[in-house]
C-alpha cells in the first residue's frame, strides 16, 4: 500500500479490488473463493463505511498513515465498541468489514459477543410509518412471493412460469444475493394476476412503497411454505428433527419443510429461518 495515499484513500483500494459485483457468490462458495470477493453492493457500501471509520481513528488515536500500521489496533478497536454496549449484530458487521479489509478471517481478531435470537429486534415490532391499509395490493404480494426489495423492482411477466407437475404458478431466475437465482411459489392469486397483467418486458412493479417491513412479509412467506410441507411431530423421522435451544428451547421444526422455505427465501443454511423467519412460530409435539 503507498505511503502516498492517504489512510481513507487506502480503505477505498482495497475494498473496491475485491468488488464481484454480477458474479455469483454461490459459485465461488463451492470452490472456496468466496472469502476473496465482495458480491454485494449493499454489503460494499457497509464494509466501505466500517473502514473508513475504523482508519480515521487509527489516523487520529495513534497517527497511522497506512492499514499496515493500523493493523495492530483492531482489537482495541472492537473491545472500544463492545465496552460501548454496541449490539452483537454491530460487532461483527465491524469485524466482518475490517476482516475484508485486511484478507483474513474474523476469528483472527477478538470475539465479539454471541447473537442471540432473542436479542433481534428487526421485523418484530409494528412500524406506525408505513400504512398497510393504503399498500395492502404491495403488503399482499410481498406476503405471496416472499421478494427482497431489489427483487421487486427487477421482477417481470417473463418470471412467471406455472408449473405443471405441482398445478401452481412460480416466480423463476429471481436473482437473489450474491447473484443466486432461485425459483419460487406464488401463495395468491391476486399476486398472480398482476403479474399477467404487466406487458411483456415491463416491470411489474415500478417504485414500490417507502419503508415497507418487508422482512416481517418474507417472514410471513416462510411460514406459510414452511406449514405446507411440515409434518405432524409424530411422523418426522428423528434425522429431521430440527431442535431449538435458548429462549426457544423445546420447540421442533421439520427439517425437509424448512429446507423447501429457505430454498424459496434465497437461504442455503435452515438455521437461518429459524433465527431469523420463524419466530413466534408454534410448533406441537
Amino acid at each position: 500500500m503507498s505511503k502516498n495515499k492517504s489512510i481513507v484513500r487506502q480503505v477505498h483500494d482495497t475494498l473496491n479490488e475485491k468488488k464481484r459485483f454480477g458474479e455469483s457468490k454461490y459459485e465461488a462458495q463451492k470452490q472456496s473463493t468466496s472469502h476473496e470477493g465482495i458480491y454485494s453492493y449493499n454489503t460494499f457500501k457497509t464494509y466501505l463505511a466500517q473502514g473508513c471509520a475504523f482508519a480515521k481513528w487509527a489516523r487520529e488515536n495513534h497517527n497511522c498513515k497506512t492499514l499496515l500500521d493500523a493493523r495492530a489496533f483492531v482489537d482495541p478497536y472492537l473491545q472500544m465498541h463492545i465496552n460501548k454496549g454496541y449490539s452483537a449484530w454491530t460487532q461483527s458487521t465491524i469485524a466482518s468489514a475490517l476482516a475484508k479489509l485486511y484478507g483474513c478471517s474474523k476469528n483472527e481478531f477478538i470475539p465479539t459477543e454471541r447473537r442471540h435470537r432473542a436479542n433481534i429486534v428487526k421485523s418484530r415490532k409494528s412500524k406506525a410509518i408505513f400504512s398497510e391499509e393504503k399498500n395492502h395490493e404491495f403488503v399482499d404480494f410481498c406476503k405471496a412471493t416472499g421478494l427482497r426489495k431489489h427483487e421487486f423492482l427487477n421482477l417481470k411477466l417473463e418470471n412467471l412460469h406455472y408449473d405443471d407437475v405441482n398445478g401452481q404458478y412460480m416466480l423463476v431466475n429471481i436473482k437473489g444475493k450474491g447473484g443466486r437465482l432461485r425459483d419460487c411459489p406464488i401463495l395468491s392469486k391476486n399476486a398472480v394476476e398482476r403479474i399477467l397483467n404487466t406487458p411483456a418486458g415491463q416491470k411489474v412493479w415500478s417504485k414500490i412503497p417507502m419503508r415497507p417491513d418487508i422482512h416481517s412479509y418474507r417472514a410471513e412467506y416462510c411460514k406459510a411454505i414452511y406449514n405446507r410441507h411440515a409434518r405432524p411431530f409424530a411422523e418426522i423421522p428423528e434425522y429431521d428433527r430440527y431442535y431449538c435451544r435458548c429462549d426457544l428451547k423445546g420447540v421442533v421444526y421439520d427439517k425437509q419443510a424448512m429446507r423447501i422455505a429457505s430454498r424459496a427465501l434465497g437461504h442455503n443454511r435452515i438455521c437461518v429461518i429459524a433465527g431469523h423467519y420463524l419466530y413466534n412460530k408454534e410448533v406441537s409435539q
